[in-house]
Parts: structure tokens; C-alpha cells; sequence
């Protein structure tokens, strides 16, 4: 399968989601017997690991077909950049999707941190570093909604431009024909928009 064609399988299994008509309501006992012997999953996803956030159920993909990668706020970190690498190094899977979601509470988190000088748990401080840089240039006066719809898209396109940066992964995509896109995903909606 390449790039193009496993991004319109998302974006087509995204639309007979929205529209209530998804082909995977269960989970059947011949495919997990199936799924047993191995996995060659079509697309690696990073997403939030907010609970409103399922690929799997989005994408309307079965078990098997997406390598999911979820971390609140959608960020990079050391297992996260091993676990994309595992993704393209032994299961080639062609695409390779940034996917955050509007109303994220990290990000809004992050812009608290950043705006009005909020304090979190240090942990939780550590998980909003990899965010707060994605929020430079962004007008803080803006109504909140607006200014966090910008947060949030900021951040995909800030995780997406760097994991292209990484060497590794540019020679990965352009020696192994794969790709690398960032989306946002609409809780209200839930559309799926494909960042250009």
C-alpha cells in the first residue's frame, strides 16, 4: 500500500464514521486468530491520549491495521521517537499521522502555563515543555476557543516539522516512499482535518 493510498483509506473510513455507516462494529474471533501470527499495520498514528480519541474507532480500522501511539498532548520524547523508528524500521508502515484534537486539555494547559503563568505537578511540567515552544508568535489576546484551536494545530504542525528534522526519519521516508502528515481531529463533529 503506499503513502497516498493508506491516507485516503483513513480519510474515507473517517467519513463512514462521521456518517454512523463504520464497517468495524465488532471484533470477531477468526480475526484475532489471524492477528496472532503477526501485525502489518497500513499507518502509524501519535495521537492524544485523550479517551475521546480513538484512532481505531475514527479511522474506522479493525485491529491490526493501525500502530497506535498515544501521549497526552501528542508529544515527542525518547520511547515515543523509539516507537515511530520501530514503526518504520520493522512494520514499514507507509504513513505516518500527527494527530491532535481540538479542545486539548494539554495544550490548554501549555497556554495557561505560558499566558498566565500557571503552575502544574513537575511532571506534568516536563510533558508541557515539548508544548509551550509550539505557541511562540501565537496572540494571547484572542478569545480563548480561538486561541486554542491555533494552540493546537501549532502543536501537530510543531511535532510534525520535528520529526521531519530528525535525519533518520527524512531518510526513512524518502528511501522507504513513506509519509508523514498532521491532522486535527473535532470532538464535536468528528471530522478528521488533514493538515497541508
Amino acid at each position: 500500500m503506499t503513502p497516498r493510498e493508506a491516507l485516503a483509506r483513513l480519510q474515507a473510513g473517517n467519513a463512514r464514521f462521521v456518517d454512523g455507516e463504520s464497517h468495524v462494529p465488532t471484533v470477531q474471533k477468526s480475526v484475532l486468530a489471524g492477528l496472532a501470527d503477526g501485525q502489518q499495520p497500513w499507518a502509524t498514528i501519535l495521537g492524544c491520549s485523550d479517551s475521546r480519541v480513538s484512532p481505531e474507532i475514527i479511522f474506522d480500522a479493525g485491529l491490526g491495521e493501525l500502530f497506535v501511539v498515544r501521549v497526552a498532548g501528542n508529544v515527542l520524547g525518547p520511547s515515543i521517537n523509539g516507537t515511530l523508528q520501530y514503526a518504520g524500521t520493522h512494520l514499514h508502515t507507509p504513513l505516518f499521522v500527527v494527530l491532535g484534537h481540538e479542545g486539548c486539555g494539554a495544550v490548554d494547559a501549555a497556554l495557561a502555563s505560558r499566558f498566565r503563568g500557571a503552575e502544574h505537578k513537575r511532571r506534568i511540567e516536563i510533558l508541557l515543555e515539548h508544548i509551550v515552544p509550539a505557541l511562540d508568535g501565537l496572540d494571547a489576546s484572542r478569545p480563548h476557543d480561538e486561541l486554542l484551536h491555533d494552540a493546537v494545530e501549532a502543536n501537530v504542525r510543531r511535532t510534525v516539522a520535528s520529526l521531519y528534522s530528525a535525519l533518520e526519519a527524512a531518510e526513512n521516508l524518502a528511501d522507504r516512499g513513506m509519509m508523514l502528515v498532521g491532522a486535527v481531529y473535532d470532538l464535536a463533529s468528528g471530522r478528521v482535518r488533514f493538515l497541508t
